[in-house]
């Protein structure tokens, strides 16, 4: 039988990590369900490694996967077509990045996108307005692809200090979402960030150059990540010669 899987009332704290559901169990990476999705109970799940996946009905979840999705930043894979589409971007006075110009779009458009062999979302309402408060409260992000004036793609991220855990991405345009993963990948570098969170393993995120890593590292990472200094959420152009500058192969 698998082992219980504790449940929290809204102002109990999480159980450690390293108590999750291991390989052999019927969800692995499951932590515990139950508690509260208020931005002091999300700050304090990201700060250990910790984040909300559920769906529709579903109680919330809480996950700590072992291992962990990330990307470090300094291995982002700048494919052959997406190259010519960040400097056909980088030119264009009609498209810009914006970062935080409108949250409550970005992680809405995230809600509505298909899935792939998913029915529904994970970003049921209670997490879009759970997010959009631990955005006013500073620690949730969004990086948005902007074109003709219009909203065209996007991601949303959660950020402590320099530990950046990304969420979902959207995109109603040809590489839209690329484009914003592009930004918040240079936006990293320049600000010193080593690596982004991605939770889980996806081909779309392997194909990118995101690798798994050991719990035990990941933590490690963010424990000294999340005590350095916030970063500057903000995006200059100047941000594109991170991954723009002749040198740099095309896969």
């Amino acid at each position: 039988m698998p082992p219980q899987l504790p449940w929290l009332e809204p102002e109990d704290p999480l159980p450690p990590p390293a108590d999750a559901w291991g390989p052999t169990d019927p969800a692995p990476g499951l932590l515990a369900a139950g508690g509260a999705l208020d931005a002091a109970h999300l700050k304090a799940a990201y700060a250990q490694g910790t984040f909300p996946w559920y769906g529709p009905g579903q109680p919330i979840l809480w996950w700590a996967p072992d291992p962990r999705m990330v990307l470090h930043v300094a291995n982002f894979r700048l494919h052959r077509s997406l190259r010519k589409t960040l400097q056909a971007f980088r030119t264009n006075t009609s498209c810009e990045i914006r970062v935080d110009h409108n949250f409550r779009d970005v992680i809405t458009a995230c809600a509505a996108k298909e899935r792939d062999g998913q029915a529904g979302t994970w970003i049921v309402p209670e997490m879009v307005e759970a997010y959009t408060r631990l955005h006013a409260a500073g620690h949730a992000h969004s990086v948005e692809t902007w074109v003709d004036g219009q909203l065209v793609g996007g991601l949303y991220c959660v950020a402590l200090g320099q530990a950046v855990f990304g969420e979902s991405m959207f995109a109603h345009a040809t590489d839209a979402s690329k484009i914003a993963l592009a930004a918040l990948v240079s936006l990293c570098r320049h600000q010193g960030v080593a690596m982004i969170d991605c939770q889980q393993n996806t081909r779309h995120l392997a194909s990118l150059g995101a690798h798994e890593i050991s719990r035990a590292q990941f933590l490690a990472h963010i424990q000294n990540a999340q005590n350095r200094p916030a970063l500057s959420w903000l995006f200059d152009p100047v941000y594109w010669n991170e991954l723009l500058p002749s040198t740099v192969p095309m896969a």
